[in-house]
């Protein structure tokens, strides 16, 4: 190749050629000539970063954001903050009405609200009742203190948790103790003929104590267990007739007697309200009835005392002309 230079004050020409070789070493001077920048640039921003650079380092989660948009970044992160704290007071607010709804069930069952191992809920040192009127607080909390608040919040629901299991278990065991009380009509709709306590022996005639009550009842009248338990005896009495007696645990029992027919044996287990035979007029007795009775340690006791919860039962002594059995 070759190049013709013309020089305008001396109006003569050179002539340059460029060789082959001569091309490849300017090409790699230029390139030196590049890399040496590109060494020196990065070298000077290694040590004097700029703010962008610093910002983007410190904070990951700015560093995909344009420096412009860093404000809204945090006013997005506060606003996050206050919508969590809302939802906090919330959850808050829905544990108080646990907390007294639980208050309320115990009173209305008796059972005393008693954390998991039974002990009282308000134990010795502990800050007592709190109540008050809900006042939101508005002011923007930290994170540190939205982390407080939720492990506080946490703590709570797993107090409140273990109460409410302690009280389930407690009204469960209730539920089976009252299952096995005779509160159960044995005749369903019957009406009492004569009480218990003392009275005129409707067949002797003088006065004597009656240790049951009397259901009105037509021969052939289901009767059921008053409770469950399991049957002592099931056999024929000369006076009580054809009887049955349920032992319900506790020194507690009760007795059917003057049955035309027994439907159950010796050491079944029964439930309350199953069948256990009919009504008759078996042993001494006057006419078709029910005697039913309540023994606790082997003492009579009143049955209306356990009776007394159900509707509908008629007290009818025979002074309005209803009939008094044994």
């Amino acid at each position: 190749m070759h190049l013709i230079l013309v020089s305008n004050r001396m109006a003569t020409a050179k002539t340059v050629t460029i060789t082959p070789r001569l091309a490849v070493l300017l090409a790699f001077a230029f390139l030196g000539v590049v890399l040496s920048a590109a060494l020196l640039f990065s070298s000077l921003g290694l040590r004097w970063p700029s703010p962008a650079v610093d910002r983007s380092v410190s904070d990951p989660a700015l560093a995909s954001l344009p420096p412009t948009s860093h404000s809204d970044a945090s006013d997005f992160v506060r606003g996050s903050l206050d919508a969590m704290a809302a939802r906090l007071g919330e959850m808050q607010a829905k544990l108080l009405r646990l907390d007294s709804l639980s208050e309320r069930i115990s009173r209305l069952s008796g059972v005393s609200a008693s954390d998991a191992n039974g002990s009282p809920r308000h134990k010795a040192g502990s800050r007592g009742g709190q109540g008050g009127p809900l006042v939101i607080d508005l002011s923007s909390p930290s994170e540190a203190e939205l982390r407080h608040a939720l492990e506080r919040l946490e703590v709570r629901l797993e107090q409140s948790s273990d109460r409410l299991t302690a009280l389930q278990s407690q009204l469960l065991d209730q539920r089976a103790k009252n299952s096995l009380l005779p509160t159960q009509q044995p005749i369903d709709g019957g009406r009492i003929g004569s009480g218990f306590g003392s009275r005129r022996d409707p067949i002797a005639g003088v006065r004597a104590r009656h240790e049951g009550i009397d259901f009105i009842a037509d021969p052939g009248t289901r009767v059921n267990a008053s409770a469950g338990g399991v049957v002592l005896t099931a056999e024929f009495h000369p006076e009580y007739g054809n009887i049955i007696e349920i032992d319900h645990g506790n020194e507690l029992s009760s007795r059917y007697a003057h049955l035309a027919r027994i439907d159950v044996k010796p050491g079944q287990l029964v439930r309350p309200g199953e069948q256990i035979g009919v009504s008759g007029n078996t042993g001494r007795s006057t006419g078709p009835h029910l005697h039913f009775e309540v023994r606790s340690s082997g003492v009579a006791v009143n049955p209306q005392r356990f009776l007394r919860q159900h509707a509908g039962l008629a007290q009818d002594t025979g002074a309005g002309g209803g009939p008094r059995l044994r």
